[in-house]
C-alpha cells in the first residue's frame, strides 16, 4: 500500500492518520482503573491471525480513499481491499465508471488507519502477542504508558481507539477483525469515565441493534465499576439523555437484582436448620459474589 503522504517510521503517520492521544493512569473521580479487563491476557483464539497479502494481491489497480472532513487521501490495492464486502460493493459499482475513488467522509483517518494495516499485515497496532507457556494473548509492549483514543469528528469525546475500529470493521463487514478490537478492550485500563461513556454510546449509535458481544461488554464494565460511575456527574448528565443505552443498563441490573434475590431465597430456604444458621455469614458474601462475577464476565468474555 502506497500513501499520498511523506512517509514515517509509523505505521498511522504513514498513512496521514492523526496521531492517538495518550491518557495516562489516574484514580481521582473521573478517571479510573475501569475493570475494561478481567485480566491482563486472554485466551487464544481459535484460529490463527491472518497472514499477510500474497505478493499477487500487490499487483492489482491502486483505489484512492478519501478520508474524514479534510479529505485526507490513503491508497490500497483493489484486490486487498476486496477482503472487505463493503470495499468490494463500493468497486463494483464504479467499474462501469472507470472511477477508482472511494469516499469515507464519517470515517477517522486514524481508524482506517489501522483498518488498512490489518487488511496489510492481519493485525494493527498494538499487536497482539501470543504467549505459549498460557496459550493466551497479550498487547505488546510498546513502551508507552495510558490506552490510545482517538478524537474522533463525530464525537466531541476521545473514545476508544478499539471501539472505533470495531464498528468500522463491523461496517466494512471485517468480521476476524472485530474479534481482534473485542480483544483488545479487554486489555485495556486507566480510561477516564467521559471516554468510557462516550466510547459505549458510539457503539450503540455505530452498530445494528442485534450487536450484543461490544454493548454487553461496555454493560458490564459500568456494573463492575457502579462505585465509580454514580459519583461522575457525566454519568448524570449522559442518563439524563437517555437512550438505549441506559435502558439496556437498567435491564441488566434488574436482572442481577434478581439473580440475588433468587439465590438468597435458596439458600435461606435450603440452610434453615439451627446448624446451618450458625454458619458465618459470609457463605451469603460468596454466594452474592458469585451472581455478580457472573454478569460481570457476560462482556469480558463475550467473544
Amino acid at each position: 500500500m502506497f500513501s499520498r503522504h511523506r512517509p514515517s517510521e509509523s505505521f498511522s503517520s504513514r498513512y496521514g492518520a492523526n496521531k492517538s492521544t495518550k491518557v495516562k493512569k489516574s484514580f481521582n473521580s473521573q478517571s479510573f482503573n475501569a475493570g475494561l479487563q478481567r485480566s491482563q491476557s486472554v485466551r487464544s483464539p481459535k484460529s490463527d491471525h491472518s497472514t499477510p497479502n500474497s505478493p499477487a494481491s500487490l499487483t492489482s489497480a491502486i483505489v484512492t480513499l478519501c478520508v474524514g472532513p479534510d479529505q485526507r487521501l490513503f491508497a490500497g490495492h483493489e484486490d486487498v481491499l476486496s477482503r472487505s464486502s463493503y470495499f468490494q460493493s463500493a468497486l463494483k459499482a464504479q467499474f462501469f465508471e472507470g472511477s477508482r475513488v472511494i469516499n469515507l467522509p464519517d470515517e477517522s483517518p486514524e481508524v482506517l488507519s489501522a483498518v488498512l494495516e490489518y487488511l496489510y499485515k492481519g493485525d494493527y497496532s498494538p499487536r497482539l502477542v501470543h504467549n505459549k507457556k498460557r496459550d493466551t494473548w497479550d498487547l505488546e509492549d510498546t513502551g508507552t504508558v495510558g490506552v490510545a483514543t482517538v478524537n474522533h469528528h463525530l464525537s466531541k469525546v476521545p473514545i476508544l481507539k478499539d471501539t472505533a475500529i470495531y464498528c468500522s470493521a463491523d461496517l466494512y463487514g471485517l468480521e476476524e477483525l472485530k474479534k481482534f478490537a473485542l480483544r483488545k478492550q479487554g486489555l485495556q485500563s486507566g480510561v477516564h469515565i467521559s471516554s468510557i461513556l462516550a466510547s459505549a454510546r458510539w457503539v450503540y449509535d455505530h452498530t445494528p441493534s442485534t450487536e450484543r458481544d461490544l454493548r454487553s461488554h461496555y454493560l458490564a464494565v459500568i456494573i463492575r465499576n457502579r462505585n465509580n460511575f454514580k459519583k461522575s456527574s457525566t454519568m448524570q448528565a449522559e442518563m439524563e439523555q437517555g437512550g438505549q443505552l441506559y435502558f439496556d443498563l437498567f435491564v441488566t441490573m434488574c436482572s442481577l437484582v434478581n439473580g440475588y434475590v433468587c439465590l438468597l431465597h435458596h439458600y435461606m430456604t435450603n440452610n434453615s436448620s439451627q446448624h446451618h444458621q450458625q454458619q458465618p455469614i459470609t457463605n451469603l458474601f460468596l454466594v452474592f459474589s458469585h451472581v455478580h462475577n457472573d454478569v460481570g464476565q457476560a462482556g469480558a468474555q463475550a467473544d
